[in-house]
């Protein structure tokens, strides 16, 4: 009876009405509709400070979650969080994901879901509730495994756009370990070209190389957003485009940044973060590799790992908020 309860919870973290949570944890919490400049419907969430002495925030956080995920699920644990720190943070369910527009897992053109990011976080920016006589506040870019590519490519597309990007396990190379072996990629590109929505790439199941807690499993695999079937053929060949685009691209990024990957991530490749980070022309920039952590650093790794990273993560920004330190919880 405990189990079938446990299933039926509406959020990652039981049952609690979402405003009620929100503001047990000190946040003020909505959601509604973007129209892209292309006509898609996209979902997207805000998370901001409660107390109205956090006006304007800290800074803005933009976030982009990674493939077959979601906005909505745990992914909000780290919005949460930064929120309760002073940090505004705004995420969009990309094209095909989550509660937006497109068929499910479909990413046809990374370069497209860009240009929509883009428009969302400037539409936010212009916000008047985020300038402080007159000057915009401070904007960061966050992104997690899919999410950290397209954030690069955001800033490839803005270069002055954003103060700096928080990059977690990003997708600037597939791990050779989920790629297909030779001759199977070029099977599939070919394929492609005439049933790009066809979900027959055969992969394990990312969420269960991702998080390393076997009840964290549990939870991430309660998400009714999350999608389940086999990359589409589409799909997998885009991404592999964009992560070989990025991997020769990686010394024309100029922001500040901190990258943060695990030693054991079977998803990405912690190499290529190294990569980022002795090649990017950026002055200002920190590599996190930690020892033993998979590709869910934020929510599949124990609490203790979990605080390790989110505190680094605050660290970096309240350091380049000019703050005198964390606030208190």
């Amino acid at each position: 009876m405990a189990e079938r309860q446990e299933e039926n919870h509406l959020h990652y973290w039981g049952n609690t009405p979402e405003q009620d949570y929100y503001a047990l944890q000190g946040v003020r919490g909505s959601s509604s509709y973007f129209t892209s400049p292309r006509g898609l419907n996209l979902f997207t969430r805000s998370w901001l400070p409660l107390s109205s002495s956090d006006f304007p925030p800290r800074a803005l956080v933009f976030m982009v979650h990674g493939y077959g995920n979601d906005i909505s699920w745990t992914f909000q644990a780290t919005a949460i969080f930064l929120a309760r720190h002073g940090f505004a943070c705004f995420a969009l369910d990309l094209q095909g994901h989550g509660r937006s527009d497109g068929l499910r897992a479909f990413v046809p053109e990374v370069d497209l879901a860009v240009q929509d990011c883009l428009a969302f976080f400037t539409s936010v920016k212009r916000d008047s509730r985020f300038q402080t006589l007159g000057r915009p506040t401070p904007s960061f870019l966050y992104g997690e495994s899919m999410g950290g590519a397209i954030c690069l490519l955001v800033h490839l597309a803005d270069p002055l756009g954003f103060d700096g990007a928080v990059l977690v396990a990003p997708m600037c190379k597939i791990s050779d370990n989920l790629k297909p072996r030779w001759p199977i990629p070029q099977i599939l590109t070919q394929l492609a070209r005439f049933f790009p929505t066809l979900a027959i790439v055969p992969t394990e199941d990312l969420m269960r190389k991702s998080v390393k807690v076997e009840e964290k499993k549990i939870v991430a695999d309660r998400n009714p957003m999350r999608y389940r079937g086999k990359p589409r053929l589409g799909t997998v060949v885009e991404l592999l485009r964009v992560t070989e685009y990025l991997s020769g691209r990686l010394s024309e990024v100029k922001l500040p940044f901190i990258v943060l990957h695990g030693s054991a991530d079977a998803v990405t490749d912690p190499n290529v973060s190294r990569a980022l980070y002795a090649e990017a022309k950026s002055e200002d920039k920190t590599v996190r590799i930690y020892d033993g952590m998979m590709h869910s650093l934020l929510f599949g790794e124990t609490d203790e790992n979990v605080e390790i990273v989110r505190n680094d993560i605050l660290s970096w920004l309240n350091e380049r908020c000019n703050s005198s330190g964390e606030r208190a919880d």
